[in-house]
């Protein structure tokens, strides 16, 4: 975090990306690809990176992701995501995917997933981002719980650094 940066509210980067599901996006069986939507998670997460960093910002790192419903082509992907905490010159955020049938109107939580961002200059250098405020109750629990995952992937970092000497 850098005092010397004024904060940002989370909600001021929250951001909704929806796509519709269409054919060249699924597999024979007319479900999308995992990929794809692992994709849409990439830029919606992107979209509440810039629009709290407020400069470009680049993928650091992806945690794991389940896919727990399968998204079929016609029904409308929906993606919300949100800074749940800043380091220095990265930051956690969260994205869920849910997905809509269009015609019954039936919503469903299809995947989740935290993805570390760092923001860059117009060299590629690191550069600071501004400390984010959680408000909320559910905000102050994202920022708690960033910490606790941020700590494991350093650590997973650092063992799989030694693994490779």
């Amino acid at each position: 975090m850098n005092p010397a940066l004024p904060g940002r509210f989370v909600r001021e980067s929250i951001s909704e990306y929806s796509e519709f599901a269409l054919p060249n996006d699924a597999n024979t069986l007319g479900n999308v690809l995992g990929g794809k939507v692992m994709h849409l998670v990439d830029l919606a997460a992107a979209l509440a990176g810039v629009r709290h960093a407020r400069c470009p910002v680049v993928t650091a790192s992806i945690d794991h992701m389940s896919f727990l419903h399968p998204i079929h082509i016609g029904q409308l992907i929906v993606l919300r995501s949100s800074v749940n905490r800043v380091f220095h010159t990265s930051m956690e955020i969260g994205v869920r995917v849910e997905v809509e049938n269009l015609i019954t109107g039936e919503v469903k939580h299809t995947s989740s997933a935290y993805l570390t961002f760092v923001a860059i200059d117009k060299a590629g250098r690191r550069v600071p981002i501004p400390p984010v405020i959680p408000e909320t109750e559910e905000e102050q629990r994202r920022y708690r719980e960033a910490q606790q995952r941020r700590e494991y992937r350093l650590a997973m970092r650092e063992k799989t650094l030694q693994n490779r000497v």
